[in-house]
């Protein structure tokens, strides 16, 4: 039984998000997104940096959602939610999975560090107005590669479990435009699949 130690408002998200999508049985444990939990020594020997998705399967533990992900699709799935190495689609769907956590994430980081995480005291609004701008600049591929499609390859794919989430957040943090309609008619299309619903609202 695959086990996912996750926390809310997190990347763990994703993980749920998945399993959920293929059907696969999990049990989770739930902690605080607060260093009580996170930074305990006992989740600290799960991961170094006390910070979460961790997936165990068996005697293997493995953290960062993008190599769980896949982790996921190749042991469990034979591959499933991606298209074949021969496939024309295959190297789209590299670049978009792998362009959240290049690209999105980064701003998106700096911009809840600076608008929840830190006291107000010590917020700087030149480095969020910079993250801010960064990430509109970082969506602008994305939205245009929506153009015509419902997902980011065409069909669903495990690129829209990494990249969709960021695109989620993106959205919940206000730096989707309303002029990013694509991007708009995406995420809601996100909020809508039954498994996503799951992932977010645990």
């Amino acid at each position: 039984m695959l086990k996912l130690h996750f926390a809310p408002n997190s990347r763990a998200g994703r993980i749920v998000w998945l399993l959920e999508e293929l059907g696969l049985p999990y049990d989770i444990n739930k902690m605080a997104f607060h260093p009580q939990d996170l930074k305990s020594d006992e989740h600290r020997s799960r991961h170094p940096l006390g910070r979460v998705p961790v997936l165990e399967d068996g005697e293997i533990s493995i953290y960062e959602s993008g190599a769980i992900v896949e982790y996921i699709i190749e042991r469990h799935k034979n591959g499933g939610l991606k298209p074949e190495v021969a496939s024309d689609l295959y190297p789209m769907f590299l670049q978009w999975f792998h362009y959240c956590e290049g690209m999105v994430m980064p701003p998106i980081n700096t911009i809840i560090v600076q608008t929840i995480l830190l006291p107000e005291d010590r917020r700087d609004e030149t480095a969020l107005g910079q993250a801010q701008r960064l990430l509109s600049k970082a969506l602008a591929p994305v939205e245009e590669n929506l153009e015509g499609k419902d997902y980011l390859i065409g069909d669903f794919s495990a690129a829209d479990i990494m990249l969709g989430h960021s695109c989620f957040m993106s959205n919940r943090l206000g730096c989707v435009t309303d002029e990013m309609t694509n991007l708009k008619a995406y995420v809601e299309r996100i909020q809508q699949r039954p498994a996503f619903k799951t992932a977010i609202e645990m």
